[in-house]
């Protein structure tokens, strides 16, 4: 086995099956496919998108430090869906200082409303799907600040990005683009040079860093 690795999750299609077509061809390493057992597990959107990364992340990032770059797949959807989030949410989502807890917090929060029928009421955007990506871009600034904080000198860069409107199962056939136009962004982040600085803890779309 190669001394470099990399792990690309929920991969047996779409842009996750197109990130490691990508990655074969211009990873100098092994890559790994591997997608959840729909028979076995009973992933909601939440538990999905959000904490599972959360447990996969602390493993690999800040147990094993096996992974010097990690990409968070997240969703146009997160942005435009906070900006109808109420005042009150988007503060506490944007809050530099929000910690993991507070953010497991509020998403038990989202579901718990959800299930009454007063998640609208209570000033969430509407979808589930929105709301876990919303979850996941912080999550993924979270964990970078932490690990900034606690290994400085490690050199893991850890980003959440928009692959764009991709023709999936779940968006359909017209979308514009193309599962590898997708899986651009995502390859363009886990291929970041040895010694870059930057970008870490960002979100981005077509390889640029977005306001959040």
């Amino acid at each position: 086995m190669s001394t470099r690795v990399a792990v690309v999750t929920g991969s047996n299609k779409g842009i996750g099956l197109a990130t490691v077509r990508a990655l074969c061809k211009e990873f100098e390493g092994d890559v790994y496919l591997t997608a959840r057992n729909v028979l076995k597990d009973s992933k909601s959107t939440k538990e999905t998108n959000v904490l599972f990364v959360f447990h996969l992340q602390i493993l690999v990032c800040v147990r094993l430090c096996v992974l010097g770059r990690v990409v968070n797949v997240s969703s146009m959807n997160c942005v435009s869906g906070l900006k109808k989030c109420s005042p009150d949410l988007q503060q506490r989502f944007r809050n530099e200082n929000i910690t993991e807890e507070e953010l497991v917090e509020l998403m038990q929060r989202f579901v718990d409303e959800a299930k009454k029928g007063e998640h609208k009421e209570r000033g969430w955007t509407d979808g589930a799907y929105t709301v876990s990506k919303i979850g996941l871009t912080v999550l993924s600034v979270i964990h970078a600040r932490r690990l900034t904080k606690e290994r400085p000198n490690d050199g893991i860069l850890l980003n959440a990005c928009c692959p764009g409107w991709v023709r999936t199962d779940m968006a359909g056939p017209t979308a514009p683009k193309s599962p590898d136009e997708g899986a651009v962004t995502p390859v363009y982040l886990a291929l970041l040079p040895s010694g870059a600085k930057e970008p870490h803890g960002k979100y981005l779309s077509d390889k640029e860093v977005q306001p959040w």
